[in-house]
């Protein structure tokens, strides 16, 4: 392993400490790493070491390239100083991807509190955005205006652009409120992005990995806590694929939840996507109508309809029990129409 840290901006004290596996030789089946950039929280008063270093090996642990930022904080803090650190940390690793030993297009963001905040605006609102970002009770909303007032409330810039998100937090946090979590998370099923979400039943703030090296055992915490780290590992393999022979194997799931985003309109669209769009309208309504009064229903009701808006068209009729020939002469017809 080799190891370095690197001064992003000394009048602010921005570093970037870098924990880098070796590519190739002995892993000869492993020709590049996918990476975290890990933002510790801290209130953007400091930056917790209990949220940097052990989050890193953890991580390493399964293979990936690591990073810690430690960003803009105390009278640095200022909005945008430290979104301009994440920038310039995210440039510098896709620049120096090859000699890093990393894929620029695997590369995930990690932020707890604080750091989750900044974590959530690099996913929402960055030039450099990353692939994936796992938020660690996030202070995404409101919230952080109680330690960065000049900071903006990230759940308002979520759109179809944010990248799949991964998060966690727990309900008795005293500190950063759970409704900053499912705030964010509602945004982001507004959006049709792919997210995770665990929200688990009691535990305190700044948990960080939550083995006893680094949070205090006899504190009240769930026994499912310690459970994010493997299973946010596992939610990066579905979205940005896992080590195969020679070359990270294709991503499980896709970064939207329904085809709304795709390029082509397709039997993936949800119902009330397609109904907005004339073409798919003149193709679609003669079906509905068909199938409708088949199934006894007299034609397409208006509660019908509004019942199924977010639905997706093969879904919608698989229920109706529409022959799968059917629905693939429409998915192939539809596949015809741009999605402009």
């Amino acid at each position: 392993m080799k190891h370095e840290l690197l001064v992003l901006n000394a009048e602010r004290n921005v570093t970037l400490e870098c924990y880098l596996q070796s590519v190739g030789g002995h892993f000869s089946y492993v020709a590049k790493r996918p990476a975290i950039l890990i933002i510790p929280g801290g209130g953007y008063q400091y930056c917790s070491d209990r949220e940097a270093d052990p989050v890193a090996t953890a991580y390493m642990h399964y293979g990936f390239q690591a990073f810690v930022l430690r960003y803009s904080v105390g009278e640095h803090r200022v909005w945008p100083n430290p979104l301009n650190d994440y920038e310039q940390a995210m440039e510098l690793l896709r620049s120096r991807a090859d000699e890093w030993g990393l894929y620029p297009d695997k590369i995930a963001v990690i932020g707890f509190s604080a750091g989750g905040h900044l974590a959530a605006a690099a996913a929402t609102m960055s030039r450099n955005r990353p692939n994936a970002a796992i938020l660690a009770y996030p202070a995404a909303g409101a919230d952080i205006k109680n330690c960065n007032m000049t900071a903006p409330d990230t759940t308002a810039y979520v759109d179809k652009d944010t990248c799949p998100c991964f998060l966690f937090a727990t309900r008795t946090d005293e500190l950063v409120s759970v409704d900053n979590t499912i705030a964010f998370t509602a945004a982001l099923s507004r959006a049709n992005v792919a997210f995770e979400s665990h929200i688990y039943a009691y535990g305190p703030h700044g948990v960080s990995v939550c083995n006893s090296a680094v949070q205090d055992q006899s504190k009240s915490i769930c026994s499912r806590v310690p459970n994010w780290v493997r299973d946010s590992v596992e939610w990066l393999k579905d979205v940005l694929g896992d080590f195969g022979s020679g070359e990270m194997t294709q991503p499980r799931c896709s970064r939207y939840f329904t085809a709304d985003c795709d390029p082509t309109l397709s039997a993936g669209c949800t119902l009330g996507y397609l109904l907005q769009k004339p073409e798919a309208l003149a193709l679609l309504m003669p079906l509905v109508e068909q199938y409708t009064k088949a199934m006894g229903l007299g034609g397409p009701s208006k509660e019908l309809m509004d019942s199924v808006q977010r639905v997706t068209l093969r879904a919608v009729m698989q229920f109706a029990r529409i022959p799968e020939t059917v629905i693939d002469g429409l998915d192939a017809q539809l596949r015809k129409i741009p999605n402009v």
